[in-house]
């Protein structure tokens, strides 16, 4: 099974932390030259400087703030240009938690911005050099919401659907030219967004942060959360060659938890 990325460009976004910091890690351990992308600077360098290396991988670190779309077209398609990537790995960190009947509207918008324009916008960036090459891979990584949606995560899961048939319709278009566009679709996954989405409903149900992660681990039937680099390895699966004849698939990594077939 060829896994080999060596020669390839990845671009990821979100790799501050949590799983695209581990898909940022295995990405470059699979040999791909990896440019991280995040709006931490500090946290982005400390990334940078321990990723797997050999004398041909010179990898980047880029500072960009996804609440501003219209930088981040403007900043990458320059940034794209002149150094291709072929591999696109779309992340952003979730919307605020909160029912969706409270939201308000401007919540839905930030939402849009910061996942589905910025999504398109890098995906526009980096096509020709995808093209060039004729190697293209985009995947994005979601939430089972996809599927089911999550109680108390109103815009969010509003905001992934919309990026899971943005994706959708994008494989189709390019299909024929054999570019992949897949989303991963996390489960409870041990980040810094689930110790949040657990503090959260802790404080809510006035219960200890104790019994609301034992609860969501009850929901599942491997009964553990997922490790950040569990995640990555089927991040990293659809990024390769071996992927080649899968598009356009929303694939869940959450240890059973969908009960949909």
């Amino acid at each position: 099974m060829n896994i080999d990325l060596q020669g390839r460009q990845a671009l990821v976004c979100g790799a501050s932390r949590g799983i695209g910091q581990a898909t940022a890690r295995v990405l470059a351990s699979m040999g791909a030259t990896v440019t991280v992308v995040a709006r931490n600077e500090d946290r982005l360098k400390a990334v940078y400087a321990e990723l797997p290396r050999n004398h041909d991988q010179e990898h980047q670190y880029v500072a960009a703030d996804f609440s501003n779309p219209y930088e981040v077209r403007k900043q990458f398609r320059d940034r794209l240009a002149a150094r291709p990537v072929h591999i696109l790995i779309n992340n952003s960190g979730g919307p605020p938690p909160g029912p969706i009947a409270n939201a308000d509207g401007e919540a839905f918008l930030d939402g849009m911005r910061a996942h589905l324009l910025c999504n398109q916008y890098l995906a526009q960036a980096a096509l020709p050099g995808m093209r060039q090459a004729n190697y293209g891979r985009i995947v994005n990584i979601i939430s089972t919401s996809v599927y089911e949606p999550i109680p108390g995560l109103g815009v969010s899961n509003t905001v992934r659907a919309a990026v899971a048939a943005w994706a959708k319709t994008l494989s189709a278009e390019l299909a024929p030219e054999g570019f992949t566009v897949n989303n991963v679709l996390p489960g409870f996954t041990a980040t810094d967004r689930l110790d949040s989405l657990i503090r959260g409903r802790a404080e809510k149900a006035g219960q200890s942060e104790t019994e609301i992660a034992e609860g969501m681990r009850a929901t599942v039937p491997m009964a553990r959360f997922a490790s950040a680099e569990e995640v990555a390895n089927a991040i990293a699966f659809l990024a390769s060659p071996a992927a080649s004849y899968i598009t356009g698939v929303s694939l869940a990594v959450d240890g059973g938890r969908l009960k949909g077939i």
